[in-house]
């Protein structure tokens, strides 16, 4: 069984070589996990046990939530936190083309919010 924290710690690693280049990066732990910012806005965030929560467009979020291992997020059981909030499992992410797809999702939106170049 992996160590919830070392899966976090190495999420973080994949991700840090992901957004380490987009302007503005900083990450900050929120409620025991690891926000990485853009432009100060949250991309996503590396959760214990190595999940992936995703700031996603909401209008996008039916579509995305499809994609394997995704689901709505959840701020505790039962209560989730809505459209554009999406929670992709650490076994869904273990390939690196599926968490720079969620990434690269994640950036599309942070663009979109922060200059305003929404994708078609």
């Amino acid at each position: 069984m992996t160590d919830p924290r070392a899966a976090q710690t190495e999420l973080v690693a994949r991700l840090h070589g992901l957004l380490g280049d987009e302007p503005t990066t900083r990450v900050i732990p929120m409620f025991g996990s690891r926000a990485f910012m853009v432009r100060n806005k949250m991309v996503c965030c590396a959760l214990k046990g190595g999940h992936l929560l995703a700031h996603v467009d909401p209008d996008d979020d039916a579509k995305l939530s499809g994609e394997p291992g995704a689901s709505p997020a959840e701020m505790g059981p039962g209560r989730e936190m809505g459209p554009g909030w999406i929670q992709v499992s650490a076994e869904m992410i273990t390939d690196d083309d599926r968490l720079r797809f969620w990434v690269d999702v994640c950036m599309a939106f942070n663009r979109a919010q922060t200059i305003g170049s929404k994708p078609s």
